[in-house]
C-alpha cells in the first residue's frame, strides 16, 4: 500500500484544522464552571421564554450536588435521569457529575418493562423525574418493588413562564401528576434548599465514568456504554476544533432533540454549554411550535434529524426565511435524502445542511462534513481530529480493506467508550484490537470521505431513534395467541424506517391488529410500535431453523415499490 493510503482524508482535510492534534481530558462538569465564570450573565436556557443565566444554572447545579450528597450519594453511584427536555435536565445532569455520580439517561418513552431492565442492569439507586402522569406512576412502581430508594421529583411549572405555569398547575390535570405520599419521594425544592457548598470529588478523567448511556451496541438487548469524563470532554474538544468558526458566548442552539440521547447530550447540551451558548429548549418536537421558537429566538445552530425537516417544510405557514438565521445545520440519526437536502440548502444562506456519523460508543461524534461547501453529498464526511477510520473485513476484522472496498466501518480515537457495563464478552467483541467495530458497512473514497452503505445489525432507525426488533419480538411472544413473530424495518417516507411485524398465531386462534396494538401498548415504547402487522401461517426459515429475515425483506424490495405506512 502506498504511503498515506491508510489515511486518505489527509489529502482533503480542511485548512486550519490539524487532524493529529492531541487533547487534554478534564472533568466534564468543568465546562459549566468555565462558561459561568466567563459569561455569568449570558442566558444559558430559554424555555418557552422563561430564561436562566449561566450563573443561575451553576448555582442550581451546585445545590443539586450538595443535596445529592446529603442523600448519601457516593462517588461512582449511578443516578437515573428520567424526563423529557426541560431546564431541570441541565442542572440535574451537571449536579450529578459535581456530586461524583454517574448519569444514566433513561428515555421517557420507555415502557415499564424496559425501565425496570435498565434500572436493574445499571444499578441505579436514585432517580430524577418530572411531575407528569406519563412518568410518575412508573417511578412509583420502581419504589414499590424496591428497585430504587429515592426519587427527586421536579415540578414542570417551576420552570415555565408565569402564565404557562399557572395553567399547568391548576388546569392541566390530565398531564400533571401529584407528588406521591411516600418518603422515597423528595421534591426538587427540598433537594436544592441548601447553599450549594458540596464536597468536590477527585476525578480521574480516563478511569471515572461520567455517563452510562444505553445502546443496542452491535446486537441484542441494550447495553450500557461506559463513557468516561475523558471520552466526553475530549469529544467536545474534537467537535469544537471541527466547528472552529463558532465564537464563545455568541451562539443560540435549538434544543429540541432529546437530551437523553447521546447526540443531543453531547452536541447540543454539552457543546452549547462549553460555548456559553443560549439553549432554546423545547420539551418535544412539534413542527408548528418548533417553527415558532425558531422565529422568536433566531438560532444560528440547528441540529436536526431528517424527519424534523420534513415536518417543518410541510407546515402550511412555513416561510422561506424561517431558516435565515441558521449558519450551521447538522443532520444526523438517519440518512438524509437527496431531494430533502436540496430543498434545505435552497433555504440556508451561506451554508448547506451537513451530515455526520457517530455512535453512542464514541461519545458520539466521529465523522462530519466540513463547514463551507458541506463536503460531499451522500457522504457522512471526514474523521474529526484524532479519529481514525478503518474499513475492515467483517469476517476477518484484522484485515484492512483497500480504498473503495466495502467493509465494516471501524473507528479508533480518544472518544471511544471504555466498554460495556458489566459485559466483558460484548466489550471484547466490540473493541477489537483497539478499534470499535461499528457493525455498519461502508467505504472510504480517494479523498477520505466515508460513505455508509448498510448495517450489519438488525437495528431499525425510526425518526432517529434506535429500535431493536428483538425487544418487540419478545413482547409479541408474551401474547398467549402468538406462536411465532419476527420484526424487520422497512423504508418509510417520513420516519426513514418503520418496524413491521410478521406474526404466526397459534393454531385455531384468530388475531387482529387492534388486539396486538392494545397488548403492546404497555410493553414497548410508542416509537417501537409496529406500523403494520402481517399475519402468516408460517415464517421462512434458514437451514439451521432460524427465521429468515432476509427473505422477509426481499418481499418488500425496491422493485415492489412497497413502503411501510
Amino acid at each position: 500500500m502506498v504511503p498515506g493510503a491508510e489515511r486518505p482524508w489527509l489529502r482533503s482535510y480542511p485548512q486550519g484544522i490539524i487532524w493529529d492534534q492531541s487533547f487534554e481530558a478534564t472533568a466534564l462538569q468543568s465546562i459549566l464552571d468555565q462558561s459561568a465564570a466567563a459569561h455569568a450573565d449570558n442566558i444559558h436556557i430559554d424555555f418557552l421564554g422563561r430564561t436562566y443565566r449561566y450563573r443561575e444554572t451553576l448555582d442550581l447545579a451546585n445545590r443539586v450536588a450538595k443535596g445529592l450528597q446529603e442523600l448519601g450519594l457516593a462517588p461512582g453511584d449511578r443516578v437515573g435521569i428520567f424526563m423529557p427536555n426541560c431546564p431541570q435536565y441541565v442542572w440535574m445532569f451537571f449536579g450529578i457529575l459535581k456530586a461524583g455520580g454517574v448519569v444514566v439517561n433513561l428515555s421517557p418513552l420507555y415502557s415499564s418493562a424496559e425501565l425496570v431492565q435498565q434500572i436493574a442492569d445499571s444499578g441505579v439507586d436514585k432517580l430524577v423525574t418530572l411531575n407528569l402522569r406519563s412518568l410518575v406512576p412508573k417511578a412509583e412502581r420502581l419504589v414499590a418493588d424496591g428497585a430504587i430508594s429515592k426519587v427527586v421529583l421536579c415540578q414542570l411549572e417551576d420552570t415555565l413562564p408565569r402564565l404557562h405555569g399557572l395553567l399547568f398547575r391548576f388546569l392541566d390535570y390530565r398531564r400533571r401528576a401529584p407528588r406521591p405520599r411516600h418518603p422515597a419521594f423528595v421534591s426538587e425544592r427540598e433537594l436544592t434548599a441548601n447553599p450549594g457548598d458540596f464536597t468536590p470529588r477527585a476525578i480521574d478523567p480516563y478511569e471515572d465514568l461520567a455517563v452510562l448511556q444505553y445502546t443496542g451496541g452491535t446486537t441484542g438487548l441494550p447495553k450500557g456504554a461506559m463513557l468516561t469524563h475523558a471520552n466526553l470532554s475530549i469529544n467536545l474538544q474534537q467537535a469544537l476544533a471541527w466547528e472552529r468558526h463558532v465564537e464563545s458566548g455568541k451562539s443560540t442552539f435549538l434544543t429540541v432533540l432529546p437530551m437523553f440521547h447521546a447526540y443531543a447530550m453531547t452536541v447540543i447540551m454539552c457543546g452549547g454549554t462549553a460555548l456559553a451558548a443560549k439553549l432554546v429548549i423545547l420539551a418535544k418536537f412539534e413542527a408548528r411550535q418548533t417553527l415558532k421558537a425558531i422565529r422568536r429566538t433566531r438560532p444560528d445552530f440547528l441540529p436536526v434529524v431528517p424527519t424534523m425537516l420534513i415536518a417543518m417544510l410541510a407546515e402550511p405557514d412555513f416561510a422561506a426565511d424561517d431558516f435565515k438565521s441558521v449558519s450551521s445545520c447538522l443532520s444526523g440519526g438517519a440518512p438524509l435524502a437527496d431531494d430533502l437536502r436540496a430543498r434545505i440548502d435552497g433555504l440556508l444562506e451561506g451554508t448547506v445542511v451537513r451530515e455526520g456519523y457517530g455512535l453512542t460508543e464514541c461519545s458520539p461524534i466521529a465523522i462530519g462534513n466540513p463547514k463551507g461547501e458541506g463536503g460531499k453529498p451522500g457522504s457522512v464526511g471526514l474523521p474529526v481530529p484524532a479519529t481514525e477510520v478503518m474499513i475492515c473485513d467483517p469476517e476477518k476484522p484484522s484485515r484492512r480493506l483497500e480504498q473503495g472496498e466495502v467493509g465494516e466501518i471501524c473507528l479508533a480515537g480518544p472518544q471511544i467508550m471504555k466498554g460495556y457495563w458489566q459485559r466483558p464478552e460484548a466489550t471484547a467483541a466490540a473493541l477489537y484490537e483497539g478499534r470499535l467495530r461499528t457493525g455498519d458497512l461502508g467505504y472510504l473514497d480517494a479523498e477520505g470521505y466515508l460513505y455508509v452503505v448498510d448495517r450489519i445489525k438488525d437495528m431499525i432507525l425510526v425518526g432517529g431513534f434506535n429500535v431493536y426488533p428483538r425487544l418487540i419480538e419478545e413482547a409479541l411472544f408474551d401474547h398467549p395467541k402468538v406462536s411465532e413473530a419476527a420484526v424487520i424495518g422497512l423504508p418509510d417516507s417520513y420516519l426513514g424506517e418503520a418496524p413491521v411485524a410478521f406474526v404466526v398465531p397459534l393454531e385455531e386462534e384468530t388475531l387482529r391488529e387492534a388486539e396486538l396494538l392494545l397488548f403492546l401498548k404497555e410493553r414497548i415504547g410508542k416509537h417501537e410500535m409496529p406500523r403494520r402487522f402481517y399475519f402468516r401461517s408460517e415464517l421462512p426459515q434458514t437451514m439451521v431453523g432460524k427465521v429468515d429475515k432476509k427473505a422477509l425483506r426481499a418481499e418488500f424490495s425496491d422493485e415492489s415499490g412497497a413502503t411501510a405506512k
